[in-house]
């Protein structure tokens, strides 16, 4: 057996154990600075990542490393306090393993949330942005020989993002009077901030946000046909008309992301009551 298949049936095995029955229906990762929407989870079940075979650590900044399980909007969830990322030097099968643990344990839709900086000058920070589409400069976590267990050798990716679940989302905000921008999501390799030239050709290529995350875990979720919906918190103006003295800061990232979680927490809890 392939030995990342082997990998995925044993952290899924594990997971169920501690699940003690629990049968989630949504997959949810939570982003730097947002792991406080796993708060809102009712009847919680705590799984550090340290205890999951084959799981690597979390070392991002904002991420607490669990997965908390348990009931969000009446659907039972299991949701990922922080992610792992290329750039903490993990190979992509390592960087998408809970995806595939995910799926496997039987999600039917996944959740993912990010910190982003955004380099469309309409967009400020503490803003919340649907993302419509994105473009990937990580790379694509599908390289290698394919797992047919999961899904085809060439997944369509016309439609990343549910548009079925971004519509709905769009209603819910008018509803709780949350204003959201729709935008196209870009994600680097990181680890460090990119520079004005960089922002400038990100814009001119098409990107809203940009950060370094979630892209290879929607192609993995959407390799298996699994919907998605995605939110970027716009942290910071990715512009490139700074002040000589402006800097950007990774802890800064992380208050205005928190600043925003409740925002994004009633999108996503009334999105999950209506699946």
């Amino acid at each position: 057996m392939d030995n990342r298949m082997t990998a995925i049936i044993e952290a899924a095995q594990y997971l169920e154990t501690r699940l003690g029955g629990l049968r989630p229906q949504v997959g949810i990762i939570l982003g730097s600075g947002l792991g406080k929407l796993a708060d809102k989870i009712e009847s919680p079940v705590t799984i550090p990542y340290t205890d999951v075979p084959n799981f690597v650590k979390s070392t991002a900044i904002g991420h607490k490393g669990n997965f908390i399980a348990g009931t969000l909007g009446g659907k039972t969830v299991i949701a990922m306090q922080g992610r792992f990322h290329y750039y903490e030097g993990y190979p992509m099968d390592k960087v998408t393993l809970p995806v595939r643990v995910m799926i496997r344990i039987g999600i039917k839709a996944l959740f993912v949330s990010n910190a982003a900086g955004g380099v469309n000058f309409d967009f400020h920070v503490g803003d919340l942005m649907i993302i419509r589409d994105h473009i990937n400069k990580l790379p694509n976590p599908l390289i290698g020989p394919n797992l047919d267990e999961f899904g085809p050798r060439f997944p369509d990716m016309t439609r990343p993002y549910d548009p079925k679940l971004i519509a709905m989302a769009e209603e819910i905000g008018r509803v709780k009077g949350i204003a959201l921008k729709k935008g196209v999501y870009l994600a680097g390799t990181g680890p460090s901030y990119e520079t004005p030239s960089e922002y400038r050709y990100f814009r001119l290529i098409g990107a809203d946000a940009v950060g370094m995350s979630t892209i290879p875990e929607v192609i993995v979720a959407r390799h298996s046909s699994v919907p998605v919906f995605g939110m970027s918190v716009i942290t910071n103006e990715a512009h490139d008309d700074y002040a000589e003295d402006f800097e950007n800061n990774g802890d800064d990232v992380v208050r205005a992301a928190d600043a925003a979680a409740d925002r994004m927490t009633v999108i996503f809890t009334t999105l999950i009551e209506r699946l």
